[in-house]
């Protein structure tokens, strides 16, 4: 009976307990407690080196993180030089060569980078003292071959070339220099010209004045006591020498007194890339920095943000559309973009504003604020698994002078942001009425309907402005006609290209190491090869039109053909398509001018029976078909994808582009300079036997 009593007891209990829950609503969530973050040992040598140990015995591994606390340095016309000061600090010392140097971080496993501000070791705790030796003699005894400095210029202007047709790094080019201004030194541009400037005094200047341990932090990370640590310090840092850091003063950027639209004309483009920017004052460590975390996430910092969910999920303008706000000690950015069709770039730039307007003058949503935080929570707390973090939290607070508590109450913080702040903070920061809106993207499509959102400036790649009047116009009566009539004259005449019945071309090029070679071979009328060989052995690309059917292998693999592949291919595989236009019913069509290169061009719009479309370009003067731009489908849509045309030379009295540069994909470009032209000297009719 009394057990009875018990169970009946323990039932209605368990009922009116569960009876005041509210299963509807999620838990209200507990105040965030104080993190325990250990904190660093920190002591400071004689040279004002300042240095933290963070002790980790999980792993026999040690990390050395040398950081230089540099204020902004102006560059002028050799802009670019900050960018090749690390990779010169590893190309060999005074004691060892870059060979050897390499080898020895090898033998031990250890690795050892370098920048213009800082240097990174990190080896097995076994191997600490060799991993610092090594570390201090490129710290100490850097030597700067010159040949190396070429090595690298090659490579950053290669980088250059590929850029210029980049409508992301274009975008950034004109936002960079809109937001900070060409005289601040975050507003300075690299181009080919301040490249070719720079010298081996450049680089040699700047790690003199510079690496000096008065300015410079090092964290230790590992399996490594304080006092172990303080005596390896002491053996290779004591008699780094300090000295006087030169003193630099800018004017601070401000935002447009009203927002405009910087307009880069691409032609050929099928994309606007948009990015709305403007600086702002917000440094490091200040109440308002966890507060506009957490009103920026809701904006647009990632897939839950506001400007994703309504620019892609809601109105499928994108692929993606993100902001960000970043403080500074000297001068923080607020940036928002997407890549955007042609035809929507207007509603997507209204919509963009829109946000950064509701986001002002709405309170945001309770789940909204609570996911912000909790993300922000995770992030957090994810960081603190990597010791690396804790060393990062002791230097900032050492640079930027943060309360002793600031990282342990950082989550007290960020639960602490109500729907008021946020609002306070979008109030504050975000300016959608003082916002450079850069727009890349087609001006014949898109500049009138930008007019909506201020006045329209024109811009060349490096923040030039211009006036669309600059770029000479089309002269009167000129056509497509009339310009392909004058390109086929240009390269020898109608006809002597008649009278070509076969042409080989056989072209290399090398890309990572890799040497390419290319063989293109067309038969009249319009039979067609080609392939790419790499290392003389692995094919790795091959097509073949036998005059009616198509086919493409990849990696020996036969490629499936869509609907147009057979039909465009008659009219690539001939070897002067533009003599036949009219016969295969290709329409052109002029649409304007544009640079080029140096030079301007006129941009012909080429449409195939199929639909197919790609732009060639000719040049101005010469009539030179320079560029051919391609419409492509990607996993992130359409996109361009251009070949240059260089080097005009004749052959058996037909001028023939000797270079062509053709896109690989991420940013790279190669260039194939042809080797071997033969024009009638008979080709190997097997090379267009489709076997099926």
């Amino acid at each position: 009976m009394k057990s009875n009593i018990l169970i009946i007891v323990f039932t209605l209990l368990a009922t009116s307990l569960f009876a005041q829950v509210d299963r509807s609503k999620l838990p209200e969530p507990g105040p965030a407690r104080p993190i325990e973050i250990g904190d660093p040992v920190m002591f400071e040598l004689k040279n004002g080196m300042k240095v933290f140990v963070v002790e980790n015995h999980k792993l026999p591994r040690i990390t050395f993180s040398l950081v230089l606390d540099l204020k902004p340095i102006q560059e002028g016309d050799k802009a670019g030089y900050l960018s090749m000061v690390g990779p010169m600090l590893r190309t060999g010392t005074t004691t060892r060569t870059k060979a050897q140097l390499d080898e020895e971080i090898d033998f031990i496993g250890a690795s050892l980078g370098a920048s213009s501000g800082s240097i990174f070791g990190s080896s097995l705790t076994k191997h600490k003292d060799k991993m610092l030796e090594l570390m201090t003699d490129v710290l100490y005894n850097p030597v700067f071959p010159e040949e190396e400095l070429e090595k690298i210029r090659t490579q950053t202007l290669s980088g250059l070339a590929a850029e210029k047709e980049d409508p992301d790094a274009i975008s950034g080019n004109i936002s960079t220099v809109l937001t900070y201004g060409k005289e601040h030194p975050y507003g300075e541009l690299t181009t080919e010209e301040t490249v070719k400037n720079i010298t081996i005094d450049d680089i040699k200047n700047y790690y003199q004045t510079y690496f000096k341990p008065n300015i410079a932090y090092l964290a230790i990370v590992g399996d490594i006591t304080p006092k172990e640590a303080k005596k390896l310090v002491k053996t290779h840092f004591n008699d780094w020498e300090s000295g006087a850091i030169p003193a630099t003063n800018y004017a601070v950027p401000e935002a447009p007194e009203k927002s405009f639209v910087a307009l880069v004309d691409r032609s050929s483009a099928v994309q606007s890339v948009i990015d709305i920017a403007y600086p702002l004052e917000l440094k490091p460590g200040t109440p308002d920095v966890v507060k506009t975390r957490v009103m920026n996430l809701i904006l647009g910092s990632g897939a839950a943000g506001r400007l994703f969910i309504n620019l892609r999920e809601d109105k499928g303008y994108t692929y993606g559309a993100y902001s960000s706000l970043s403080a500074n000690q000297n001068v923080g950015i607020f940036s928002a973009g997407a890549s955007v069709r042609n035809e929507v770039t207007d509603s997507a730039v209204h919509e963009f504003l829109y946000e950064m307007n509701r986001i002002r003058t709405e309170p945001v949503e309770e789940d909204e604020l609570a996911l912000a935080k909790s993300s922000i929570a995770g992030s957090f707390a994810r960081s603190l698994e990597n010791p690396q973090t804790i060393a990062s939290f002791a230097i900032s607070k050492a640079r930027y002078n943060y309360p002793d508590d600031y990282y342990r109450t950082y989550l007290q913080r960020v639960q602490a942001v109500t729907k008021e702040d946020v609002m306070a903070m979008a109030n504050k920061y975000i300016r959608p009425d003082h916002a450079n809106i850069t727009v890349v993207g087609k001006a014949g499509e898109i500049a009138d309907k930008m007019s909506a959102f201020g006045d329209v400036r024109y811009f060349d790649m490096y923040g030039n402005e211009y006036v669309p009047s600059d770029v000479p116009p089309i002269p009167d009566g000129m056509t497509a006609d009339k310009i392909i009539t004058s390109y086929i004259e240009a390269i020898g005449g109608a006809e002597k290209l008649n009278s070509v019945k076969d042409m080989k071309v056989v072209s290399e090029a090398s890309i990572q190491g890799q040497t390419l070679q290319i063989t293109s071979v067309n038969q009249a009328p319009n039979k067609s090869y080609s392939s790419v060989v790499v290392g003389g052995a692995f094919e790795v690309n091959k097509s073949v039109f036998d005059g009616e059917n198509y086919v493409q292998f990849a990696q020996g693999q036969k490629q499936p053909n869509n609907s147009t592949d057979s039909q465009d291919a008659a009219i690539k595989s001939l070897m002067f398509p533009e003599l036949r236009y009219g016969d295969m019913g290709v329409k052109t069509k002029l649409t304007t001018v544009e640079k080029v290169g140096d030079a301007y061009a006129y941009a012909v719009e080429v449409t195939y029976p199929s639909g197919t479309k790609l732009t060639d370009y000719f040049d101005m003067e010469t009539l030179f078909k320079v560029r051919q731009s391609t419409t492509v489908q990607t996993p992130q849509g359409e996109m361009q994808q251009t070949v240059d045309f260089e080097n005009y030379e004749e052959v058996e009295g037909i001028k023939l582009p000797k270079t062509v540069v053709i896109p690989v994909g991420g940013g790279m470009k190669i260039t194939a300079q042809a080797t071997t032209v033969a024009i009638n000297k008979g080709v190997d009719e097997g090379l267009f036997k489709i076997d099926n």
